[in-house]
């Protein structure tokens, strides 16, 4: 009896250090990503910059999210809720026009011993910051698992928006610097018609760019979530700026645009169609392109068409080369 106790105890204390190993391991992967993003911002290099704020703040937020991790209490979740916060500041400073509202590189830094020492950190938090509300966020493809959307969903947002958490807001680049003789493009994203767009809530549309297999060519970028709408159409009146120059890009790359919206009853923002656009049809001028519906395809191969109702994407195009 006493050896049976023992083993337990050793594979107890055993699965212990195992999981502590993982959650220090994890942490070290926070700390280098952070000093990564520092180091671009600190040289000028804003778009390495919020490229890395942005996929450390999605790291932290899904941690945050994980209702299996138990390597972290609440209070430690919470903080690291903050940070992401801060990280998702710090973006926005980068790309704003207004100094005044900055929230500057030297801030930032000050939250460098926190996510070394987050599971020792007792202090108080540094800045007036509230966490990123709860959403969950769904890996690509990860929608395909869910349960089939219910036909009353659609009706979930009416009522008042403010019953709704704070948005998050975008995460737009600034324009690359121009090289003789390349191509820059930037689509302003006009408007996307769909037969129910005034109960989408907080719509907004991530924009990336792939190759053939369905490879990342560049970082997302997603549209602040906008709000109007009216009768089939919700109005973005967003430039993006592609963060490649045209002739950079490998044959068959593809422009895709995401339609995102948050579902209240799910408690998670879900794709709610796409659109893609090839490199012919990269021109100077007004565009309009089809919707497919959901899961995204990437790869091109299982397109079906969102709607036979002529409802579509419109987007202008400007292109400019030195």
């Amino acid at each position: 009896m006493c050896n049976a106790n023992l083993e337990s105890t050793v594979k107890h204390l055993k699965y212990e250090y195992l999981k502590m190993t993982d959650i220090n391991k994890t942490i070290q992967k926070w700390h280098a990503s952070f000093s990564k993003g520092t180091d671009f911002d600190s040289w000028g290099q804003l778009v390495e910059a919020i490229d890395e704020y942005h996929i450390l703040a999605r790291q932290l937020q899904k941690e945050v999210q994980s209702s299996n991790s138990s390597d972290l209490t609440d209070d430690q979740k919470k903080t690291l809720g903050k940070v992401a916060t801060c990280l998702e500041l710090r973006s926005a400073a980068l790309q704003s026009t207004q100094p005044q509202e900055e929230f500057k590189l030297e801030d930032l830094k000050k939250l460098e011993p926190i996510i070394k020492n987050i599971l020792t950190f007792n202090k108080d938090f540094p800045f007036d910051v509230q966490p990123v509300p709860i959403r969950k966020i769904l890996a690509p493809g990860e929608e395909e698992n869910l349960e089939l959307e219910e036909e009353d969903d659609a009706g979930a947002g009416a009522g008042s928006q403010d019953s709704f958490p704070p948005r998050v807001p975008g995460t737009l680049l600034p324009q690359l610097p121009s090289e003789p003789g390349m191509t820059l493009l930037t689509i302003n994203i006009e408007k996307i018609g769909l037969k129910d767009a005034g109960q989408c809530i907080d719509p907004y549309i991530s924009v990336s760019i792939k190759d053939l297999n369905g490879i990342d060519l560049n970082p997302m970028q997603d549209t602040p979530v906008v709000s109007r709408k009216e009768d089939t159409y919700i109005h973005f009146n967003v430039d993006i700026e592609i963060q490649k120059h045209l002739e950079k890009l490998p044959k068959g790359a593809a422009i895709f645009f995401e339609l995102k919206h948050y579902k209240p009853k799910k408690k998670f923002t879900s794709t709610k169609c796409f659109a893609f656009m090839e490199m012919d049809e990269i021109k100077p001028g007004p565009i309009v392109i089809e919707l497919y519906k959901k899961p995204t395809d990437f790869k091109r191969k299982k397109l079906n068409l969102l709607t036979k109702k002529p409802l579509y994407l419109h987007l202008l195009q400007t292109l400019h080369k030195d």
